[in-house]
């Protein structure tokens, strides 16, 4: 099975000149953003609820609608987008690294196979290039991540070394003088794990939808509102049905004190001996029900917007 995209299909018919080229990175970075910031906005309280959930102690919580009840009792409406700040921040740069490493993972796939007929890639090599895209964005994801765990999990009466941070630039800084810049990208392999795997599901996922609901003699770029929300809260379902195991190990490692575990595997053989395989699977429910919103909005963010600088340069 393959998949064309409209850059595939751009490329086939005559080579971009570095203006052109230059201009189409500035709206992918552009776009991303767009993107990144909608699914913060829809996600972020499902997000929160997922992050405690795997974090907090056994039978704090008898589930996500109790988090929820809890978080609204204690703090209100805004308890629900505690930890916002560093996702919003970072949405930007995680979207463009994402999305130019995952042209970069099929401008690989080309040079690896000199001898191919059609810039058409099949499916396995857009899950090779979307987990190669995992690999340079982690480094933007992770600490990232690490600041906005720290802060969802203080709201519950549970942050590391028991301090109280007052937004993401003193988490930063304590962080920093806990543990350096170590402490800062705590939790970076476990964030490859998950989102190694979880970005070939994802853009894989996506370019087999968006090809399916093409209308007939039409493009990809000729996609209405409803099947990019289709085809968007499919890649976001295919990522998170598979991400949540390496996430439960990545929101421990990021939010417990220093010293508390040496490691990935470390966390993962505490993990199942403090409370079972089933640990491993804490959260499910919110990132699922995050998963389809949130990246309909993603996609509708990105396309939407990428039209519109289109229309303007």
């Amino acid at each position: 099975m393959s998949t064309e995209t409209p850059a595939d299909i751009l490329a086939e018919s005559k080579p971009a000149s570095a203006a052109s080229s230059t201009a189409s990175s500035i709206k992918a970075f552009i776009a991303g953003g767009f993107g990144g910031v909608a699914a913060v906005l829809v996600g972020h309280p499902f997000d929160l609820t997922k992050t405690r959930l795997q974090t907090a102690a056994p039978g704090t919580y008898t589930g996500a609608v109790d988090v929820v009840k809890k978080t609204l009792a204690r703090d209100g409406l805004k308890g629900m987008y505690r930890g916002m700040v560093p996702p919003l921040l970072g949405v930007t740069p995680i979207f463009a690294v994402s999305f130019w490493a995952y042209d970069l993972g099929k401008n690989l796939v080309y040079a690896s196979t000199p001898s191919r007929t059609s810039r058409v890639l099949s499916t396995a090599e857009v899950t090779a290039a979307g987990f190669f895209s995992a690999i340079p964005t982690t480094l933007v994801t992770a600490p990232v991540e690490r600041a906005k765990v720290v802060l969802q999990v203080q709201g519950q009466g549970t942050s590391p070394g028991g301090r109280h941070y007052n937004g993401v630039m003193d988490v930063v800084r304590g962080l920093y003088k806990e543990g350096g810049i170590r402490s800062i990208f705590r939790g970076t392999f476990a964030t490859l794990a998950r989102d190694g795997p979880g970005s070939a599901a994802y853009f894989a996922a996506y370019e087999v939808a968006k090809k399916a609901l093409v209308p007939k003699g039409q493009e990809a770029g000729d996609l209405n509102l409803g099947a990019i929300v289709v085809a968007g809260g499919t890649a976001g379902v295919a990522m998170w049905s598979i991400a949540i195991p390496p996430d439960v190990i990545k929101s421990r490692i990021q939010s417990a004190p220093q010293g508390t575990y040496t490691g990935f595997v470390d966390c993962t053989r505490k993990t199942v001996a403090a409370d079972g395989i089933g640990a491993l699977w804490k959260g499910f429910g919110p990132a699922m029900a995050r998963a389809f919103p949130a990246n309909a909005a993603t996609f509708v963010g990105v396309e939407f917007s990428r039209k519109a600088l289109d229309s303007l340069f």
